[in-house]
């Protein structure tokens, strides 16, 4: 509820008949990665075709604008800008122009060499209708493709100018392609549907329209998606991985299967585990809804104290902490959550969170459980301090924002109002994940990056 932002979410899909709904619905199922713009790409009669627009789903793909809209081949995206501004000239799929037909690009993710290679190839001329990192990516797959005729080899090719973190789906004119960076920061996943295949960020999109999963698109994998097959292009050999450890804690449904984890199952653990690292004298626990909840449960159920409903949330208010700016998110909060008395007055009340960054908005909900009357709020949270700036695509990019770094715990707890606040451990969390620490994205809790970050430190590096 307290967390970052998230950057995207991305859909492919391919039948014997028409995709659409597959696609439409898909995009409504991953709505929360993303909601400042929604759009989709189909190659049909020798011609790519693509609608898009600001906003969300329901908005930018309207009922009016997907009328004829039709394909048996077509990827899919939700935005929220972490490189790149808002407006609809940044919404994706991107697409490009290349020697021997159209290349078309959804991503999720960030570059971390996004100004560096815009620049490059600025200088050869390249021009450039957006400020999106999608963008270049797409230009220069286009590139890759007008070398070299075999387009696994082209999208290797474009995969060794790229650092950071992506994965795409790409649609070049007639044939879906989808891929991952060789970390596997962003998750990605294959379903079999009815009548063909799909590929998608979340595997609950695959279940919401009748599918069945298949498996995870491996780190560094490309995949060639058809109706009758997934053919499969992985790395000839291992690569370290970094998985962002935020999917798991904040950003995925929990209804989820990400990498062999499932989210809720993940969610609950951390929960049990902050019961046994930090425990409270209270009378009754809860959650911060949504992405809260399964932590409170587990909580609840390692520590014996009863589980309770807090808050009433507004269902028809956007996700709150997705929104872009700060006084937009601020200005939610009040018309998102409001109290449930019965359950708060006179009692002393244990909060769990997923994640405080700024803390602005726990400040303001624990006031408003203490205005109800609580006794005490106390507070637990599911992730450890956020200290470091994330440059994979999270909207996390300034220290200064960060609450943990300019305070101690103590100095949190009195800011934001509570009687007591923990975090769970990075081991316990690490522990909850059930995946081995150095295959994990962890920079944004231990400042040590997966990747080479100028004046950052190397998860690698040594200490001396």
């Amino acid at each position: 509820m307290t967390g970052p932002e998230h950057s995207c979410g991305i859909v492919g899909a391919v039948a014997d008949g028409d995709v659409m709904y597959h696609i439409h619905r898909s995009l409504n199922v991953i709505q929360h990665r993303g909601q400042e713009s929604a759009g989709i790409s189909t190659f049909l009669e020798n011609s790519m075709k693509t609608v898009k627009g600001d906003g969300l789903v329901s908005d930018a793909l309207s009922e009016e604008k997907m009328r004829g809209f039709v394909g048996n081949i077509a990827i899919g995206h939700v935005r929220y800008s972490t490189a790149g501004s808002k407006g609809e000239i940044n919404a994706q799929p991107m697409v490009v122009d290349y020697s021997k037909g159209k290349v078309a690009i959804a991503h999720n993710g960030e570059l971390t060499n996004h100004k560096e290679l815009k620049a490059k190839y600025q200088e050869s001329g390249w021009g450039f209708m957006s400020d999106s990192d999608a963008e270049i990516i797409a230009k220069i797959l286009a590139k890759c493709l007008a070398q070299i005729d075999d387009p696994i080899e082209a999208m290797r090719a474009m995969m060794s100018e790229l650092d950071g973190a992506y994965s795409l789906v790409i649609l070049i004119n007639d044939r879906l392609f989808a891929l991952r960076d060789t970390y596997g920061f962003k998750p990605l996943c294959i379903g079999k549907t009815l009548k063909g295949y799909m590929v998608v960020s979340e595997s609950n999109a695959i279940d919401s329209v009748g599918g069945t999963f298949v498996r995870d698109v491996l780190a560094g994998e490309i995949v060639e998606i058809t109706k009758d097959e997934i053919k499969s292009y992985p790395l000839d050999k291992p690569m370290p991985k970094a998985h962002c450890m935020f999917e798991w804690i904040y950003f995925a449904r929990p209804d989820a299967i990400m990498d062999g984890r499932e989210v809720y199952d993940v969610r609950k653990k951390i929960g049990m585990i902050l019961a046994e690292e930090a425990p409270a004298d209270v009378d009754v626990i809860m959650p911060i809804p949504d992405s809260g909840r399964a932590h409170a449960l587990g909580f609840s159920i390692k520590s014996g104290i009863p589980y309770e409903e807090g808050f009433m949330k507004n269902r028809f208010v956007g996700r709150t902490f997705i929104l872009p700016s700060q006084e937009e998110r601020e200005a939610a909060v009040s018309s998102k959550m409001n109290p449930i008395k019965s359950t708060i007055e006179g009692k002393r009340i244990l909060v769990v969170d997923d994640s405080i960054v700024r803390g602005t908005t726990l400040k303001i909900l624990i006031k408003a459980l203490k205005n109800a009357g609580a006794k005490e709020v106390h507070v637990r949270v599911g992730s450890p301090p956020i200290i470091a700036p994330c440059y994979y695509g999270v909207d996390m990019k300034d220290r200064e924002e960060f609450i943990a770094t300019k305070y101690s715990v103590d100095e949190i707890r009195d800011i934001i109002g509570a009687d007591s606040l923990a975090y769970i451990s990075l081991e316990g969390m690490v522990r909850a994940l059930e995946i081995p620490a150095d295959d994990l994205c962890l920079a944004c809790a231990n400042a040590k990056y997966p990747t080479f970050i100028p004046g950052e430190v190397h998860r690698f590096q040594s200490d001396e």
